[in-house]
């Protein structure tokens, strides 16, 4: 039996080393992923038979198991293994995708020309990936469940697996659309350029455009065949275009020199050129046989002879460029950019680029080459033509630049009184033929009334003065009743006796540009939304009233501005486009509420103001903005939802002493932020204490600004007591702003003020900051049995900011502290803001080493299943359940929280504990710790000092 045992031990070492059995690593697959590059952490087992052995990655239960795949085939397969993780808590779908053809690391010489990839795939657990529908990629829909580590062997139909990369299924499909959308234009490009080139032959037979065309159809069977175009046209089986592929590549270096023999016209140079390019040409059209026997070898010697036709093709381009060739002169440039082409081509397929938008890039690149080689072409071809030469005379010129123009000619024979323009006009307005053909006075019938004096009084001026030019531009009636606008540009011919005898010029239709300009200028003093007038035309309707007001003595006119509560959260769940229609709804409803004599404009993106003229008391005013503000009330039907709204109204009414617009308006919108401050949904008029109140807030909020930044913030600490001896076991930690004239200032009053005005992180920063380094202090000078702890409030701005890790990792290098006794107290309001963000946050805190705290637990939200999420130590019940109220129910509801803390494995702080009644109380319900005004209130450093000394004092007694 013992022989046995240890023949099974050997075997399975042997085993072991002959195979390979080490774990994977498994890649974490965020569930917010885009795309993961899996190239890297695949480990190959190149021609290792029929089968495969391998060891999984740890699963879950830390449990390294061992699979054995058959290949499909039984042939000495290729295989690939890697492992994949959920740490998520949902199901998610990737893509696991490897291309057939990268253009990238494909090598110089014996290059990768692509092919299908991967056989099958074979999963450790769960369900098996199912091979998606793809002409360039292997692409294999995986399923990961919550938590599962899964190993996948993957059997190859290659050696090589140049790129494997993971991807979210709505990402894929948007980068291989945004990638299909980019190959259209780029073939459309090159087919067009292509087709023109092969077009201008046919037009002019010069030789130079067959070889250009020539190369731009090489370029384009290129680029289909990197696109994978003729993949769909031809049914070429996914992978197996090699020798296609090669084809293009041979194609265009063999196009390349058809070109630059031809357009250099190399033969009238030196027999030498012809030879060589005639040898070349020959050789390299020989490598399609090749491709036929070893498509890679083809493809190889073709892009080397590529790059040495480039850089024979410019010494040669140089040497006749220096002998004053004026085709290699224009050719420099281009041939230049088709150097630094085939350098990125080098890097590239050598894998010194190595990107996603290389690729692509070249693409486009190698068609703009070949666009600058046509405009050359054409520019070389068409210079020298009858027009360049100047052989038309300079009236010719002129009728040629006014035909050109598309003016309308306009002639007046003043002396048988008759106008002539053609019949351009007429057409525009859809007269009769001949009705502007006769005397000046007929134009009156048809121009606008109030265009006829200017026009008929620059006529006659033209006439009287016998000098001058007549620009103006007036409005001409259409058959249907609309007019046009026409702008008439014409001078006076004077004849030998001095007198005019015609006026001609030009009638151009600026209908179009002067419809342009009054959008333009109803845009400019209107909302593009709405429609209602904007602030400019606001102010300027509100100061015109105030002014006739004042000249009048009638009419004193109210503003009133209101806003919508909580329009960004509304926004944000149902759509811009939503929020644009409920922005429409809401204008029209006020709209309807105003009489001819109000205005109504938008201020801001949810903010509105009205001119209220039609009432003058107070207590009709005030019943006007109410009425704005049930109006908005009023449920807003969107598709198959009801949105609710609520506004906040601020009412501004001018008294006997002159006021001007603008403060009028600040008023309002001062009465309007009362509103919003008390809880919206409510009409404020304006008061005089408003503005002292929103001054001396100005005045705080830079004062705390100075504070933080001359150390005018202190720090308090109130003891938090172990109930069980009445020991100190922590201190909280509080800020406090003595203001130089002021004196102390609540925390409630300065606390607000840092959140709006963004110096909450600031703030929250420095306190965080000094509690630990004198916890540091404290820890370094008291051995205490139990370390103290001290705990720090953490708002909702500072939660969401991503630098709170940074900042807590940087205070917690800089002070050495035992582990957790950091605490970091939260609310439940501010926990739930963002429950799935705040999950992850204070997962990464308590892995930094601080201590998560609970505050005022039982006054927000108290969802037991986040509770239980988020692990929390210690758990802070408000002062709301232990002072005494007189109720029942509050020993139930305290005794309740308390065993509910001690079952999720958290400690229990009490706050609040006054007296000696509520301690002993909390002590026997099982709360280890409390805080308040019996053990000691908010103080500073040097008292909290002194009960620590009196502390270790009584230990050692």
């Amino acid at each position: 039996m013992r022989l046995l045992i240890l023949v099974s031990l050997a075997l399975t070492a042997w085993l072991s080393v002959a195979s390979p059995s080490h774990a994977l690593e498994a890649v974490e697959v965020p569930a917010s992923s885009d795309a993961i590059d899996l190239t890297r952490a695949v480990e190959l087992y190149p021609n290792s038979g029929p089968s495969l052995q391998v060891s999984t990655a740890p699963g879950a239960d830390g449990i390294v198991r061992r699979i054995e795949v058959n290949s499909l085939d039984d042939a000495n397969s290729s295989w690939a293994v890697f492992a994949l993780s959920n740490p998520g808590d949902e199901q998610i779908d990737r893509l696991i995708v490897a291309p057939f053809f990268q253009l990238v690391g494909s090598r110089l010489v014996w290059p990768d020309l692509g092919s299908s990839r991967i056989a099958s795939i074979t999963p450790s657990q769960g369900i098996a990936p199912e091979r998606q529908s793809s002409q360039e990629a292997d692409v294999f829909l995986v399923t990961l469940d919550p938590g599962a580590v899964v190993t996948y062997v993957v059997e190859l139909r290659s050696p090589s697996l140049p790129q494997i990369r993971l991807w979210e299924p709505d990402v894929y499909k948007d980068t291989v659309n945004a990638y299909t959308l980019y190959r259209g234009i780029i073939l459309g490009i090159s087919g067009l350029l292509a087709l023109f080139l092969t077009i201008l032959f046919v037009v002019k037979g010069t030789i130079m455009f067959p070889a250009t065309a020539v190369l731009a159809w090489s370029v384009l069977s290129y680029l289909t065949i990197d696109f994978g175009f003729w993949n769909k046209v031809l049914q070429i089986t996914p992978g197996d275009e090699q020798l296609y592929r090669a084809c293009a590549e041979v194609g265009l270096a063999a196009s390349l020199i058809i070109f630059l023999y031809a357009y250099l016209n190399l033969n009238r140079w030196h027999i030498r050129y012809s030879h060589l390019a005639l040898a070349t040409l020959i050789l390299v059209l020989g490598l399609l046989g090749v491709a036929v026997w070893d498509p890679s070898v083809a493809a190889g010697i073709a892009r080397i002879s590529l790059g040495i036709i480039g850089v024979l093709g410019f010494a040669v381009i140089a040497t006749l460029a220096v002998q004053g060739y004026d085709r290699a002169i224009m050719l420099v440039p281009t041939w230049v950019l088709l150097l630094a082409w085939l350098t990125g081509a080098a890097m590239t397929v050598t894998g010194i680029l190595a990107n996603d938008i290389v690729q692509p890039a070249l693409a486009g690149g190698l068609v703009l080459v070949v666009l600058l080689i046509g405009f050359t072409v054409m520019q070389h071809a068409f210079a020298g033509g009858a027009i360049a030469q100047g052989l038309i005379s300079d009236v010719e010129r002129r009728a040629l630049a006014f035909t050109g123009s598309g003016d309308i000619v306009w002639d007046w024979d003043i002396d048988r009184d008759r106008i002539s323009t053609g019949h351009e006009v007429e057409d525009l307005l859809g007269l009769k033929p001949g009705v502007l053909e006769g005397p000046a006075r007929d134009w009156l019938d048809v121009i606008h009334p109030q265009d006829r004096d200017t026009f008929r009084s620059t006529l006659d001026a033209v006439i009287d003065l016998r000098r001058g030019r007549v620009s103006q531009a007036f409005r001409l009636r259409s058959e249907d009743g609309h007019y046009r606008w026409f702008r008439l540009r014409a001078r006076p011919i004077v004849g030998s006796d001095g007198e005019v005898i015609r006026c001609v010029g030009s009638l151009l239709d600026i209908t179009e540009q002067k419809v342009t300009e009054e959008r333009l200028l109803h845009d400019a003093v209107h909302d593009n939304l709405t429609g209602l007038p904007n602030r400019e035309l606001f102010m300027d309707r509100l100061s015109a009233a105030l002014a006739r007001s004042r000249a009048e003595g009638l009419g004193r006119p109210s503003v009133i501005v209101f806003d919508l509560d909580r329009f960004k959260q509304v926004n944000d769940s149902i759509g811009l486009s939503a929020g644009d229609s409920i922005l429409l709804t809401i204008a029209r409803r006020v709209s309807r509420q105003l009489k001819p004599q109000d205005a109504l404009m938008r201020l801001g993106s949810d903010t509105y103001a009205l001119v209220l003229l039609s009432e003058q008391s107070a207590d009709r005013i005030a019943a006007f903005a109410d009425a704005v503000r049930r109006a908005v009330r009023s449920p807003i039907t969107f598709g198959e939802q009801e949105v609710f709204l609520t506004a906040s109204v601020g009412i501004a009414i001018p008294d006997s002493n002159p006021v001007e617009s603008d403060e009028l308006l600040r008023q309002a919108d001062m009465a309007m932020n009362h509103a919003k401050r008390m809880g919206g949904d409510r009409v404020e008029v304006f008061r005089p204490t408003l503005q002292t109140t929103g001054s001396n807030r100005m005045e705080l909020e830079a004062d705390l600004r100075k504070a933080l930044q001359t150390d005018g913030i202190s720090v308090h600490f109130q003891p938090i007591v172990r109930l069980a001896d009445r020991s100190i076991a922590g201190f909280e930690v509080l800020a406090r702003w003595n203001h130089p004239k002021r004196g102390p200032i609540s925390p409630s009053e300065f606390i607000p003020i840092a959140e709006q005005s963004g110096l909450i992180n600031e703030l929250g920063l420095f306190v965080l900051d000094r509690g630990a380094r004198q916890l540091s202090e404290w820890q370094a000078a008291y051995r205490l049995p139990v370390p103290l702890f001290v705990s720090v409030n953490i708002s909702s701005l500072q939660l969401l900011r991503h630098d709170l890790i940074n900042d807590v990792k940087s205070v917690l290098s800089r002070s050495s502290l035992a582990p957790g006794t950091l605490k970091l107290e939260l609310t439940e309001s501010v926990v739930m803001a963002n429950p799935e963000y705040s999950a992850r946050m204070l997962e990464r805190l308590r892995h930094l080493g601080a201590g998560l705290s609970l505050d005022d637990f039982g006054t927000g939200y108290s969802s037991l299943s986040y509770l239980q999420r988020f692990r929390f130590d210690t758990i802070k019940v408000d002062q709301s359940f232990v002072r005494p109220n007189g109720r029942s129910a509050r020993p139930v509801i305290l005794r309740s929280i308390v065993a509910l803390g001690h079952d999720l494995g958290m400690q229990v702080v009490a706050e609040g504990a006054e007296s000696e009644s509520d301690a002993l109380e909390l002590h026997q319900l099982g709360c280890e710790f409390a805080q308040g005004f019996l053990f000691g209130q908010p103080m500073e450093v040097s008292e909290a000092g002194k009960m620590l000394d009196a502390e270790m004092e009584t230990l050692r007694n």
